[in-house]
């Protein structure tokens, strides 16, 4: 962030925008566990091409979820990852 005069009013220009992405799928994945493991929930959609999530969709299943897998247009759902959803929707895009 830049720094702004004391006492100024702070401005879009003083700040920076940061597109990094660290543990985001770690973070998907602590949530579909606390939700599945105690059946919170009967059914989770996810849209990813992130391979790295297979192991707690497989947990998710284990616990009686339903794993939605959703494609874009113009991405196809990996094969690893269409082995491990229950149905697989394609999202309408404009």
């Amino acid at each position: 962030m830049a720094s702004a005069a004391k006492g100024a009013a702070l401005t879009d220009s003083d700040f920076k925008p940061d597109f990094e992405q660290k543990g985001v799928d770690l973070r998907i994945g602590l949530d579909i566990a606390t939700y599945s493991v105690p059946r919170l929930v009967d059914r989770i959609v996810l849209v990813t091409g992130d391979t790295d999530l297979i192991p707690v969709m497989k947990l998710a299943r284990r616990n009686g979820v339903q794993v939605v897998g959703v494609e874009l247009p113009n991405h196809k759902m990996s094969s690893e990852l269409h082995v491990h959803v229950d149905i697989r929707r394609k999202a309408k895009w404009p």
